[in-house]
């Protein structure tokens, strides 16, 4: 889950065509730290994930319904694997 966030805030940061360092500069958090969460590295807490989504200017829910949209896809695709028929 901490990986899709992490693509989740990323993507909302470049569509603003922010930098890394203007989001942590808002977020009072530090440029690695930010980069680590975007990376999937880190998980964020919520005090965090709120001070990142303050600072991109967008409502917490958004960024969750998004996180929970690219979440089912991937189970999708994983069924989907999974009844694919295996090659002999």
């Amino acid at each position: 889950m901490r990986e899709v966030l992490g693509e989740s805030l990323r993507a909302r940061r470049i569509v603003q065509g922010r930098t890394l360092r203007d989001v942590s500069h808002d977020a009072r958090i530090s440029l690695g730290y930010l980069s680590e969460i975007e990376r999937g590295q880190k998980e964020a807490s919520s005090e965090l994930l709120a001070a990142i989504v303050g600072a991109l200017d967008i409502p917490l829910a958004v960024v969750l319904a998004d996180v929970v949209e690219r979440m089912a896809a991937h189970d999708r695709a994983a069924e989907w694997a999974a009844l694919a028929p295996v090659a002999a």
